[in-house]
C-alpha cells in the first residue's frame, strides 16, 4: 500500500527520529512510503491563535503538497485532528472545498492507520518497561483515537501497559496556552506526571510530541525518575 508521509512541525524540528521510526514500522508492515520535502505546516498554529486568513494560505499548501489519491499518515492526533475539523469549514464556498473535503478522508493518525486501515495490533515491538498511555487532546477528542494505541502497545512483547486515573485529561500544553497561562500549564502537567508515577510507570507514551515535549520539560525540571515516548518509537523497539 502506497502512503504519503506528513512530518508535522514538531517532529521536524526537534524529533525527526518519530518520522524516521514510524517509517520503519509503515514499512515493516508492507506499506510504500512516499515524501514530499515541499511540504510545511498544516496550518494549525496560526489558527489556533486566530489568524484564519494566514491558516488558509498555509492549509492551501497543504492540500496541494498533498495531491492525489494515496493515504496520508501523520504521527500526530493533534495535525491530522485540524486538518479533519477545520478543513471544510476553513474552504466552504471556495474552489479548494472539494480537494479540502478530499484530504481530510485520506488523513490519518499513525496508530489508527495501522489498527483501523491495516488491521494491524502487533508489529513484533519489544521493550521490557511498565508504561501508561496519555490520551492527547488532539487525538482522542479530534479524532476519536482510544482503543488503537492501547491494543498496539499490549502487543509489545515485555512491556506492562497500567492505566493511570488522568489518562484522559490535558497535560496542559495546548500550544499558546503553555505560553499565556504558565502557572495553569505546569499544574496540569505536575498532575499527569503525578498520575503516572502512582502506577509505577516507567514510560509516559503517547501520540503527539508537542504533549511529550511538555511533560518531559516538567520531569527533567523536578528531576524525576520517568521518561517520555513517542509511540511510533515503542512500536520500533526490538525488531
Amino acid at each position: 500500500m502506497k502512503v504519503q508521509l506528513f512530518i508535522p512541525c514538531f517532529v521536524d524540528q526537534l524529533y525527526p527520529e518519530v518520522g524516521m521510526n514510524m517509517v520503519k514500522v509503515l514499512e515493516k508492515v508492507g506499506c510504500h512510503v512516499s515524501y514530499n520535502p515541499n511540504q510545511t505546516c498544516c496550518g494549525q498554529p496560526a489558527y489556533n491563535a486566530g489568524y484564519i486568513k494566514e491558516a488558509k494560505a498555509v492549509s492551501e499548501k497543504f492540500i496541494h503538497d498533498f495531491s492525489g489519491d494515496e493515504y496520508i499518515v501523520s504521527p500526530s492526533g493533534s495535525c491530522i485532528g485540524y486538518v479533519r475539523g477545520c478543513f471544510e469549514e476553513i474552504f466552504d464556498n471556495t474552489s479548494s472545498h472539494n480537494e479540502a473535503k478530499a484530504v481530510t478522508k485520506r488523513s490519518f493518525e499513525f496508530t489508527e492507520f495501522l489498527v483501523d486501515i491495516l488491521k494491524i495490533e502487533n508489529v513484533g515491538a519489544q521493550l521490557n518497561a511498565v508504561a501508561t498511555y496519555h490520551d492527547s487532546c488532539g487525538a482522542l477528542r479530534e479524532c476519536g483515537i482510544k482503543s488503537g494505541p492501547r491494543k498496539l502497545l499490549a502487543n509489545v512483547k515485555g512491556l506492562e501497559l497500567r492505566e493511570m486515573k488522568e489518562c484522559e485529561t490535558c497535560c496542559g500544553f495546548g500550544g499558546t496556552f503553555a505560553v499565556k497561562y504558565e502557572p495553569i500549564s505546569i499544574g496540569m502537567s505536575q498532575t499527569k506526571v503525578s498520575s503516572a508515577l502512582e502506577v509505577g510507570a516507567d514510560y509516559i507514551i503517547s501520540t503527539d510530541v508537542s504533549c511529550l515535549m511538555h511533560l518531559d520539560g516538567y520531569i527533567r525540571h523536578e528531576k524525576l525518575n520517568i521518561k517520555t515516548a513517542h509511540i511510533a518509537d515503542v512500536l520500533s523497539m526490538g525488531w
